[in-house]
Parts: structure tokens; sequence; C-alpha cells
């Protein structure tokens, strides 16, 4: 465990250190929210923000990866039952393409994620608390259309 948060700060000094000197550098790894992935999925990316567009699209060139929490997955399977969210194809077969795709990464639910989200009560809805643990968890930034998300789990939003 100790070793884990050790790799983590590294990784976080190393990555601050960098910005400091040349500006922000884009990372090549992010968590998506529901509405993100969605949107990139359904072909509304202009929904999008620019910054969360371009990560999409340097994703699907194998230039970054997307960590994707399974509880963006059951949402998305909800809404596309409900038939609030069309996809290309059935959700299954959509489901094994994003997750054969090597580009998106599925997170599963785990204790230190929800450890995380006990901090994070700020964020009164569940399943945003639970995906921002997640980028929280990961230390990585949280594409997110709602910035104070992202700022109540102190993590980068990656979005403009």
């Amino acid at each position: 465990m100790a070793r884990a948060q050790s790799q983590t700060s590294t990784r976080r000094s190393v990555r601050e250190s960098k910005a400091a000197r040349y500006g922000p550098v884009p990372s090549p790894l992010a968590v998506t929210d529901t509405h993100a992935l969605i949107w990139h999925c359904s072909g509304q990316s202009r929904r999008l923000g620019r910054a969360a567009r371009s990560h999409f699209t340097r994703t699907d060139a194998f230039q970054a990866v997307i960590y994707v929490p399974t509880l963006v997955l059951v949402e998305i399977s909800e809404q596309h039952h409900l038939g609030r969210v069309r996809l290309a194809s059935s959700f299954e077969q959509w489901l094994r393409a994003l997750v054969d795709s090597r580009r998106y990464i599925v997170v599963d639910l785990n204790t230190e994620i929800v450890r995380a989200s006990h901090n994070l009560f700020d964020i009164p809805e569940r399943g945003d608390r639970l995906i921002a643990a997640t980028a929280q968890t990961l230390d990585v930034p949280l594409m997110t259309r709602d910035a104070e998300i992202a700022r109540c789990a102190r993590v980068d939003r990656l979005w403009d």
C-alpha cells in the first residue's frame, strides 16, 4: 500500500513539475463520465468540450486511453434500454467492441474507490461521487461537463 501511494505521489510530482516548466501537459489518460461517453458514442461529439473531444479523438487514434467506470456502463445500459440513448449496435455488441478496443479500460468498483467516495459527499449524486472517486483514485483527469464535481474531488477536469 505504501509503495502504491509513493508511486502515485511520484507521478503527480513529475506531472506538476512538467506543468510548472512547460505549461499544462495533456494527459494520455482520463476517466470519462456517463454523458461524455454517451455523446461521443452516439455521434453527438459537438456537445463535448474542446479538450474532451480532442481526448476522444486521440483515444480513437490509439494515442490515449480512457478509463470507464463500471457505473458509467450501467447508466448507459439503462438509458439504452429506456430508449434514451441510441447506439450504432445492440448494447451487448457496443460493450464488446468498447472492451475489445483496448483503448477504453473498464474500471471495476472496488473498496479503494468506495473509500475515496466517502470523502466526497459534497457531490450529492452517488453516481457522480463514485465516478469522481475513480478519477481521484487513479490520479487522472475527469472528463465531465460539471466543473463542480471535479472541484469537489480535487481532480483536474478535462473539458474546455
